[in-house]
């Protein structure tokens, strides 16, 4: 099945065309792109064909001491199962957008809390592949291929005021459109402080900025256009290179073709 996409009101950032997207019901070889909630990315122009999983893959089910979660399954929800069930570990997804799959893709988390520190194995068409094969680190997992599901440790006693925590933090974060923290921070520094002290906090081009309450969120303020994200971001990353030395890695994806650097 095919599902028509509005990518302007359909992505956290409120930018990108209208495409047709690929609706996956069943585990299976896939060339193609897979959305999920389309939360930490920006989707130009011309992206190449994309897919999203079908509910099929929105599924929790504890099965002998482990957690299985589909794909599809949206953070908050696997927060509240784990709240409901009383299980540890999971805290952090206290209001993380994102679908698993996507949190997967690029081991979100929050402070030192990350999605794979929980996580068994993953599963791709081809079977289960186990978490210590895969490679990955901060803002970033190596896949080896579309991931359907995955499973993870179950501990006891959720921690409530570590939620709470975590809450807090994400109730600091800009309420304007945003796919989330733009640039990773680079190792014992703080891509916010970067862009904070070479003069791109506020910083606005059209209808996108780098937030005046916090600089690593590029946020959309009403009728932002990729070109202005694009040469916004473009020009973060050079002014902070020039000024600082230090070459800021992107965490949002960039979905285009061609890719624009």
């Amino acid at each position: 099945m095919v599902k028509t996409v509005d990518f302007s009101t359909f992505s956290n950032l409120r930018i990108g065309p209208k495409v047709d997207v690929l609706v996956v019901e069943e585990a299976g070889p896939l060339e193609r792109f897979i959305i999920g909630g389309a939360n930490n990315l920006l989707i130009g122009p011309t992206p190449p064909p994309l897919a999203m999983l079908s509910k099929t893959f929105d599924f929790i089910r504890l099965d002998n001491g482990v957690l299985h979660v589909g794909a599809a399954t949206p953070s908050g929800k696997l927060f509240s199962f784990a709240k409901k069930h009383d299980l540890g570990g999971f805290e952090f997804m206290q209001q993380l957008p994102g679908t698993l799959g996507g949190m997967l893709a690029m081991n979100a988390g929050l402070k030192g809390w990350e999605i794979f520190n929980p996580l068994v194995a993953v599963r791709t068409h081809k079977g289960w592949v186990k978490k210590a094969t895969i490679k990955h680190g901060y803002r970033y997992a190596y896949l080896p291929d579309n991931v359907f599901e995955a499973t993870f440790t179950c501990k006891e006693g959720f921690d409530r005021d570590l939620a709470e925590q975590f809450r807090q933090m994400r109730a600091n974060q800009p309420k304007d459109p945003s796919a989330g923290s733009c640039f990773k921070n680079p190792p014992n520094e703080s891509a916010g402080r970067l862009l904070e002290a070479v003069g791109f906090r506020g910083k606005q081009r059209g209808g996108m900025a780098f937030s005046p309450q916090h600089a690593n969120f590029l946020v959309n303020l009403g009728g932002g256009t990729y070109e202005e994200a694009i040469a916004l971001i473009q020009e973060a990353k050079a002014t902070v290179l020039a000024e600082t030395g230090i070459l800021l890695e992107l965490e949002i994806k960039i979905i285009n073709l061609p890719a624009p650097f």
